[in-house]
């Protein structure tokens, strides 16, 4: 049995473990889940929230309300699984009082008395007045239903588009996520019903009939009056109707709501408690477990008693005792969220690898995915970064997969695939232009698209394509060079320095280039690019893309002609005005939120920003940034979100910055010291030792590191590499409220590429 599935011995042997879920242990005993605060974000400043998701860490059955948002007080039926991330839950579950035929497929129901914790949930239904609770394991959950005022009693199920079977109490169906994927339910009741009818399309009753299909259809079960309390329990399935029944009787035959809400919380604060922090600010305590807990929605495992369904080539594959894993956004979480579970989840992050192998191989075109989901690779945003996360894993220790694969279908994705962002298609002019000439050309303002392929909205946005794929290369340069492909190397360690291809040093931005390899005129950095910026960049602006090196950041600071430039450059970003009113900017940077003058806080481009002032010797400033935007803009509320949170991506740069460093060049094995917010950082290692991180003049008004030691040794550098730390350590800072300037500031980091 694989380690993602549990059984219901060890569910049973959680229960055990741990203490009642019917409310907080009292301040002096919180365990890290009760830190959790599943709302916080909840309210988008501008596009998407974060969802209150209930689910255990990495699972495949997950929920979040169904509603509006946060602000609504109607529920479009109680949820029964999301499928991905933030976008698709399929089938609904409503209990509704009355005659027959006033019911509703999916109704809107008035709510109130929520609570969401990341292992259980309970609302009151003030219309039907009914309470309702619920808790998930793995692949199955339980709804427990208490009625509380007299009359019919039904409970309906409905598909959105599927297929419905009743058989007395239990429910069996499907619903289609697309040509090629199905999510699968098996429900059973604990009740016999008095009554079963059909919901049609149309809203018809449907009378003497055991399966309905079609767009938004329902099951409808009526119980006796003396039915006070419910029980509905399920299991879901990417294989059949069958298997979901088979999920549910493993994990918890016969267990109540309370019983599966202990076990799941035990399950959270075993993956939370792999770093414990210690401080006096109970916020700080509250954001930290919160970001640390949504870097476990994603992504899941879709393992099924040995088996999964894959999307990759519509076929169901045995695991071979590997946990299959999708839903994962690579262009977001290969920034901080891979890196941070190399560090206390190596062997997931080598099931997640091994995945994305098997789906390149499954695809028939043997490119590493780029936005791995449930219902296949969606191929959003731009670049191939998978490639990153192969090497940040490999340079790390986390070897347990083939890398000659790896490098394979990395390379083939960045050569065989079009860089067009948003599109599988075939390599085409494009590509050839960039190969041939090392950058994206733009096009000219009034000038017509005339490459097939790309889209109308999302367009070239051949800043940000030159400078991902240029950061790509170094991967491959990399990878290639650890595989002794010596000639490879070498071609792909040119292709890392194509973003001086389109480095304007007038201005010392990067700059759109047509065709000619003329620079567009007249190009104002923080507006221009039409929606989203993406006639040049994407989502964000020139000042976001003007750091966007990662992998040679000394070569930046070279180009913007030293430290001290470096510096000043940095500092206008963060005071620049918008130059108009928040409304006009956000009328076409919608993503560019967050912000601190032209810096976004909201957008996973901008997350290793604060950290560059250490290449330039101002660790101080680092630090002061930092921990300032850790303060502005995460919060323990409903708006305590900057922008879009895609599972995972930005919690994780919480995660790293307030521990007090961060991995800035995924790829290259080491991390730039920030500024530690807690007294005490326990993080319990994948390889079983221990990394502390310990504050003396602990407060949270002291931002400043005065002076450090690690393992009792004087540590005068604003960074350490991973095997500094791969047998675990010490490190303890001295904090002050006012900033020591000299220290760190005689060591820069390194960066993955020397100048040329």
């Amino acid at each position: 049995m694989n380690s993602k599935i549990i059984s219901s011995a060890v569910l049973a042997a959680a229960i055990a473990a741990c203490v009642s879920c019917g409310g907080k242990d009292g301040d002096a005993g919180l365990t890290p889940v009760d830190h959790v605060n599943p709302s916080m974000g909840a309210i988008s400043h501008l596009l998407m929230p974060a969802f209150p998701t209930v689910q255990l860490p990495n699972s495949m059955l997950r929920v979040y309300p169904c509603r509006t948002d946060a602000t609504g007080d109607r529920l479009f039926g109680l949820p029964v699984t999301v499928t991905n991330h933030r976008e698709t839950w399929a089938f609904a579950l409503s209990p509704q009082m009355g005659e027959a035929e006033g019911l509703e497929a999916i109704p809107a129901l008035s709510y109130d008395n929520e609570d969401v914790r990341p292992y259980y949930y309970s609302v009151y239904l003030d219309d039907e007045e009914v309470d309702v609770e619920f808790a998930p394991s793995h692949q199955s959950a339980v709804y427990q239903f208490d009625f509380n005022r007299p009359g019919d009693r039904w409970l309906v199920f409905a598909t959105k588009r599927g297929e419905l079977r009743a058989d007395g109490g239990k429910v069996t169906g499907w619903q289609s996520l697309n040509d090629r994927t199905k999510v699968y339910v098996s429900m059973q009741a604990d009740a016999e019903p008095a009554d079963v009818c059909m919901i049609d399309s149309d809203g018809s009753l449907v009378a003497d009939a055991s399966m309905i299909g079609g767009d938004t259809v329902a099951v409808a079960m009526r119980f006796p009056e003396d039915v006070e309390t419910l029980t509905v329990r399920y299991g879901i399935s990417f294989i059949s109707s069958e298997q979901a029944g088979k999920n549910l009787e493993r994990e918890i035959p016969g267990l109540t709501v309370k019983q599966v809400a202990e076990a799941g919380k035990k399950v959270w604060n075993d993956a939370l408690g792999k770093i414990e922090v210690e401080g006096d600010d109970e916020e700080a305590m509250r954001v930290f477990y919160t970001s640390l807990y949504r870097c476990y929605e994603r992504p899941i495992c879709i393992s099924e008693d040995g088996r999964y369904f894959s999307a990759y080539d519509g076929e169901v594959h045995d695991d071979g005792g590997e946990p299959f894993y999708v839903d994962d956004w690579i262009w977001d979480s290969y920034r901080a969220h891979h890196p941070l579970r190399v560090l206390i989840d190596a062997s997931v992050e080598t099931d997640i690898i091994n995945s994305f192998l098997l789906m390149a191989e499954q695809s028939s075109t043997c490119w590493m995915p780029t936005f791995p989901e449930v219902s296949g690779d969606t191929h959003r945003m731009n670049s191939n970064h998978g490639v990153a996360t192969i090497l940040d894993a490999w340079v790390k220790g986390v070897t347990d997969f083939d890398l000659s694969k790896a490098y394979e279908y990395s390379k083939r994705g960045i050569e065989e695939k079009t860089l067009i962002p948003w599109s599988a298609r075939p390599a085409g002019w494009l590509d050839d232009f960039y190969k041939k000439n090392g950058y994206i050309p733009a096009l000219r303002p009034g000038e017509k698209e005339t490459v097939e392929g790309v889209s109308i909205w999302e367009k070239r946005q051949p800043i940000a394509v030159t400078l991902g794929t240029a950061y790509d290369q170094w991967c491959l340069s990399e990878l290639a060079t650890i595989l002794g492909k010596d000639d490879e190397a070498t071609r792909y360690a040119g292709c890392a320095l194509n973003y001086r291809n389109v480095f304007n040093p007038a201005t010392k931005f990067f700059h759109p280039k047509d065709k000619d390899g003329q620079f567009i005129p007249d190009v104002d950095y923080r507006y221009d690019g039409g929606l989203g910026a993406r006639d040049y960049y994407d989502e964000n602006n020139g000042w976001i893309y003007r750091w966007d090196v990662q992998h040679n950041i000394a070569d930046l600071v070279a180009l913007n002609g030293g430290a001290d430039s470096f510096v000043a450059a940095l500092d206008s970003m963060f005071n620049e005005p918008l130059g108009m009113s928040k409304w006009s900017f956000y009328s076409f940077l919608p993503d560019h939120t967050g912000n601190v003058g032209m810096f976004s806080m909201a957008n996973e481009p901008s997350l290793h920003i604060p950290y560059l002032y250490n290449y330039a010797g101002k660790p101080y400033l680092t630090q002061k940034r930092v921990r300032t935007l850790l303060d502005q803009w995460f919060r323990d509320d409903l708006m305590g979100l900057p922008g879009d949170e895609d599972g995972g991506g930005m919690s994780a740069f919480v995660v790293f910055s307030a521990m007090g460093f961060y991995p800035v060049t995924p790829g290259l094995p080491m991390y730039n010291i920030g500024s530690p917010m807690f007294r005490h950082v326990t993080m319990r290692m994948s390889g079983g030792k221990t990394l502390e991180i310990v504050t003396e003049n602990y407060s949270p008004d002291n931002k400043y590191i005065q002076s450090a030691t690690f393992n009792g040794e004087a540590w005068d550098k604003p960074w350490f590499t991973h095997d500094d730390i791969k047998d675990g350590g010490k490190f303890v800072f001295v904090m002050g409220s006012k900033a020591n300037k000299s220290w760190g500031a005689g060591s820069v980091p390194p960066s993955g590429c020397e100048a040329e």
